[in-house]
Parts: structure tokens; C-alpha cells; sequence
């Protein structure tokens, strides 16, 4: 009779609470949203009970119902990102630009690797820029100037040539800008007002990160 009792007051429990997406997009989409303050309530509409978040403001699919854009620029959210948006396997666009990130940049990013434009400026993120980066092979353009950034340039992320786009101007990254791959064309205002980056590698040195 106990085992019936605490059989029925389990289902009790699973059918009055509310019902969380199956959909692996919309999970890690709902997990990026119970970490951050939303003042303004531009995430309003992420309702978790949806069977997918195509439906969702700020959020755009393709015709499988895949999340191909996350577009939260300027609207005002504050808070850290998890590693849960590494689960966006289809992602192509991240528009985070201008609010109050702040924390690390999770190395989870480097599994979203559709990604075409990641565009993280005007925030607070600290640390260093990740390794992982460098497996974004349809990266083009790569904007995280205006954040608080330390460390120094991976040189990981010279293997990406397809990327046309580079900014880590306004930040505190250190060490030399590396010349290899797409950085032999990028202006040197990507890399404006960081006190501690010391210029270009010299051609045939061994780089060296003075003050990292």
C-alpha cells in the first residue's frame, strides 16, 4: 500500500509542476536565463513548457527548428554565461554585444562550431580569451573589444582563416599580437588602448608575452 502511496504522490508532484522543454536547445537556453537579471524583461517569452524556443523573442531557428541566432545586443541583461550555451551545436550567430556580461568566457564556446560571428563587446568579461576559440573554423568575425580581458592572444587562434575580423581593442590583453594566418591583415586599431601588448611578433622569433 506505501510503495501505491508514494507511486501516486510522485505523479501528483510531475504533473502540477511546470513542464521543462525536452528540447535540448530550449534547456540550455532556459539555464542561460535563470543566470541572469533581466530588468527590462526582454526575456519575457523564453517560456520553458514550449516544445521548442523557435517561438522565443531574440531567438531564430531554421527550418529544422535548430537555434541558428541568439541576439541579446543592448538589451540591458547582466550576469555570467555557463557552459551550458555549449550545447547550441547549430549556432551561427552570438550577439551578446552591450550589456553587463561579466565573468569568464566559457570555454564552451569553442563547441559551437557553426559559429559564423560572435560578437561580445561592450561588456565586463574577465580572463582570458579561450583556447578553444581556435576550433571555430567558420568564425569571421570575432569582436570582444570593450570588456576587461587580461592574458595574452592564443596563438591557437592564427589557424583561423576564415576569419576577417579580429577586435580586442580596450581591454588589458598582454604579450605580442601574433602575425601568422588572418593576423598578418588586421588593422592595428583591433588592438588599440592595451597597455600591456607589445606589438607584433618579430618575423622568425620565438613569441614572447612581456608582462603576461
Amino acid at each position: 500500500m506505501v510503495p501505491l502511496i508514494l507511486t501516486l504522490l510522485f505523479f501528483f508532484l510531475l504533473s502540477s509542476s511546470p513542464a521543462i522543454s525536452t528540447n535540448y536547445e530550449g534547456n540550455a537556453l532556459h539555464a542561460l536565463r535563470t543566470r541572469l537579471s533581466d530588468p527590462t524583461n526582454v526575456l519575457q517569452s523564453w517560456d520553458p513548457t514550449l516544445v521548442n524556443p523557435c517561438t522565443w523573442f531574440h531567438v531564430s531557428c531554421d527550418s529544422q527548428n535548430h537555434v541558428i541566432r541568439l541576439d541579446l545586443g543592448n538589451s540591458n541583461v547582466t550576469g555570467q554565461l555557463g557552459p551550458e550555451i555549449g550545447e547550441l551545436q547549430h549556432l551561427q550567430y552570438l550577439e551578446l554585444y552591450r550589456n553587463n556580461f561579466e565573468g569568464k568566457i566559457p570555454e564552451e564556446l569553442g563547441n559551437l562550431k557553426n559559429l559564423v560571428s560572435m560578437d561580445l563587446y561592450d561588456n565586463s568579461f574577465e580572463g582570458g580569451i579561450p583556447k578553444s576559440f581556435a576550433k571555430l573554423k567558420s568564425l569571421r568575425f570575432l569582436r570582444l573589444n570593450n570588456n576587461k580581458l587580461t592574458g595574452s592572444i592564443p596563438r591557437e587562434l592564427a589557424s583561423l582563416s576564415s576569419l576577417k575580423v579580429f577586435d580586442v581593442s580596450n581591454n588589458d590583453i598582454c604579450g605580442t599580437i601574433p602575425i601568422d594566418g588572418p593576423f598578418s591583415s588586421f588593422p592595428l586599431q583591433s588592438f588599440d588602448n592595451n597597455s600591456r601588448l607589445n606589438g607584433p611578433e618579430l618575423q622568425g622569433l620565438v613569441p614572447y608575452d612581456f608582462g603576461c
